[in-house]
């Protein structure tokens, strides 16, 4: 256990009257609508949480504590990426709190370029397993007494799994499965590149998302991923992605995530 994470979750008790809280949920910048359905919100910002990232991208994270249809649930309103900072651990401290604090589930949301031509932009992906391309992996360098050399078979646990499919028919949400493939980024990756991960197994990818499952499974947090597909990568369909996440298809996607999480905070 880390100082930091137990400052942070003292400092969380304190200020939250909401008792023990199951749920969790981050969400990359894109998804922050998604927050707009808490109630009894208590919002604590990154910087007054040791060990919380404060680097680019998460300047203005925060965590909510809240209810969403009357489910405490807490939400990463920001998450630190290797592709913004270099350093694919920064989300660590704020995992290994969740743990501490006594969180079951932790969905994470993430967005995606699909090689399968079932796996349309505005496709909402539940991720099955994922592959990770990167050589990079947060618990490098974490203490060597075993504790960074986890066991990944069920990284993406089946029970969330189910109840993640569950939440989506309750919210008429269409849910695909995929198995997700981690790539640094900032770049979109090249035509090869995506030939090369629709060959090795992967349905879909992205820059996020993977590290926190491996963070999660490390501090005992059984993990959920769903990812939004923005668009096909480069070469395959004609895809042609780009950082402009204002037209339908990544709109329609978080869309209907929006409706999903609701159900899912809800569901058992």
């Amino acid at each position: 256990m880390s100082n930091s994470a137990q400052e942070a979750a003292d400092i969380i008790r304190a200020r939250s009257d909401l008792g023990p809280i199951e749920n969790a949920v981050i969400l990359g910048r894109t998804f922050f609508g998604l927050a707009d359905l808490a109630e009894r919100v208590v919002a604590i910002p990154y910087a007054e949480l040791p060990g919380f990232p404060q680097a680019p991208g998460v300047e203005d994270g925060e965590l909510l504590v809240c209810t969403i249809d009357g489910a405490p649930t807490m939400v990463l309103k920001g998450r630190s990426t290797f592709y913004e900072t270099g350093d694919p651990s920064l989300m660590s401290t704020p995992i290994e709190t969740l743990s501490l604090l006594g969180v079951r589930s932790l969905l994470s949301t993430a967005l995606a370029l699909s090689v399968q031509a079932d796996l349309v932009p505005s496709s909402v992906v539940a991720i099955t397993d994922h592959i990770n391309f990167t050589g990079l992996n947060p618990l490098i360098g974490a203490a060597a007494d075993g504790k960074a050399m986890i066991n990944m078979n069920e990284a993406y646990d089946k029970r969330l799994l189910r109840r993640v499919k569950t939440s989506a028919a309750t919210a008429g949400v269409a849910v695909h499965e995929g198995v997700f493939m981690w790539f640094s980024g900032p770049s979109f990756e090249t035509p090869a590149e995506t030939k090369v991960a629709r060959q090795l197994g992967a349905d879909l990818f992205g820059w996020t998302l993977v590290p926190e499952a491996i963070l999660a499974r490390r501090f005992g947090i059984p993990f959920a991923g769903v990812a939004v597909v923005t668009d096909f990568g480069a070469g395959f369909s004609n895809g042609n992605p780009t950082s402009d996440l204002t037209r339908g298809p990544a709109v329609a996607g978080v869309v209907a995530t929006k409706r999903l999480l609701r159900a899912f905070v809800k569901g058992r």
